[in-house]
């Protein structure tokens, strides 16, 4: 295996770098893609910072969990040297700005007969707004001068594909948008039972959901004042699904505006399916994303939908508006105009669901393998 070539046992390998934080979009998409490839036939490594996810629920056959023993990305390149010194798989993806630097050095280094496949989820330029400005340069242009060394860099939007292009001024040949493996076809035509809440029980008012961490980025605070006014023309419930720093001050803007008995708060729910199945509509208030799986989620089991039209992937997934309702960022007016008529007039669920359906975990492994340059099924 050290001979500088990659042979027919080598090519089946399939090798992934991640140190993510447990319950991010990249989890969800990699918990999803990690297995689908290794059903495909594919040898898969999946290589772990100490301490960081993505969480597999099961180990599926053909995957091989690779545990360093560090808690840190950059204390991680010796080991990453010697696997691919070892190994040198045929693909290896990351995820993530500090760990695809450690591995577009690392084979640079180890010269690697592999091919490098480097991911970015987010709108770059706005993600690192609020960064310092030394992070922030370091940042930019390490993807504008570093990237250029990977074989492929995947995006999850063509906004975000744009916006790394005007923003690092890498070459968007370079670039390819791959869509996001998101949900399971069978959440399409699923039944899906009420969830253990109250508010959902036959006969209540309808509820408008949420979900998503309670952080900045998410702008719940928006959707809470939006809420407030579409109470003022009908009874309805507010309910938020996630955990996050911004908790105790979205509860005190409930209470300003004296919604405590009309919003709540469960916290971060494993299974949001059946709450998104039975809400009357998901509201999808984010700044910005790199694309928006909660929304993608709720199409799929037909929920109508509004949402900000932030920098990137809302107006993709909802086509510029033929899918659902799409607002300014930070517009509380708007988007409760939005929700009224979108409760008055919702489309319909099959409808809805033609949306998601680019976004199942099958449709993105076909699309991840093809850029690979591999066959849909490795038959050795």
């Amino acid at each position: 295996m050290g001979d500088g070539h990659i042979g027919v046992k080598e090519k089946t390998k399939i090798a992934f770098f991640l140190a993510t934080s447990g319950h991010s979009g990249v989890d969800r998409a990699m918990k999803n893609l990690i297995p689908s490839i290794a059903s495909r036939g594919y040898e898969v490594d999946l290589i772990k910072v100490k301490n960081h996810g993505p969480y597999l629920d099961s180990i599926p056959d053909g995957v091989n969990i690779i545990k360093l023993p560090t808690s840190h990305v950059y204390s991680s390149f010796p080991y990453l040297l010697r696997y691919l010194k070892k190994y040198h798989p045929y693909v290896f993806l990351t995820d993530k700005d500090r760990v695809n630097r450690c591995a577009i050095c690392a084979k640079l280094i180890t010269r690697a007969p592999t091919r490098l496949v480097v991911s970015i989820g987010t709108t770059v330029s706005i993600n690192l707004k609020s960064r310092g400005i030394v992070e922030r340069w370091v940042q930019r242009k390490s993807i504008g001068n570093l990237y250029k060394y990977a074989d492929k860099v995947v995006v999850t939007s063509q906004g975000v594909a744009r916006d790394m292009v005007d923003y690092t001024g890498l070459s968007e040949e370079l670039i390819e948008v791959l869509p996001s493996p998101v949900i399971d076809a069978s959440l399409l035509t699923k039944r899906l039972p009420l969830p253990p809440h109250p508010w959902f029980k036959p006969g209540s008012p309808p509820v408008i959901l949420g979900v998503g961490e309670l952080g900045m980025r998410k702008d719940f605070s928006t959707l809470i004042k939006a809420f407030k006014i579409v109470t003022e023309h009908m009874d309805t419930r507010l309910v938020i699904l996630g955990k996050g720093k911004q908790r105790d001050l979205l509860m005190s803007l409930v209470n300003d505006l004296s919604l405590n008995h009309k919003v709540d708060f469960p916290g971060f729910v494993k299974d949001p399916y059946p709450y998104m199945a039975h809400s009357k509509l998901f509201a999808f208030s984010s700044l910005w994303e790199g694309l928006g799986f909660v929304l993608i989620e709720a199409l799929a089991v037909g929920t109508p939908v509004v949402s900000t039209d932030c920098p990137s992937g809302p107006a993709e997934i909802l086509e510029n508006g033929k899918y659902g309702k799409l607002v300014p960022v930070k517009d509380p007016e708007k988007m409760a105009e939005a929700i009224i008529e979108t409760l008055k007039n919702p489309k319909d669920p099959e409808f809805l669901k033609q949306a998601a359906r680019p976004y199942t975990i099958e449709q993105s492994t076909d699309a991840y393998l093809t850029s690979f340059g591999l066959p849909l099924y490795w038959n050795g």
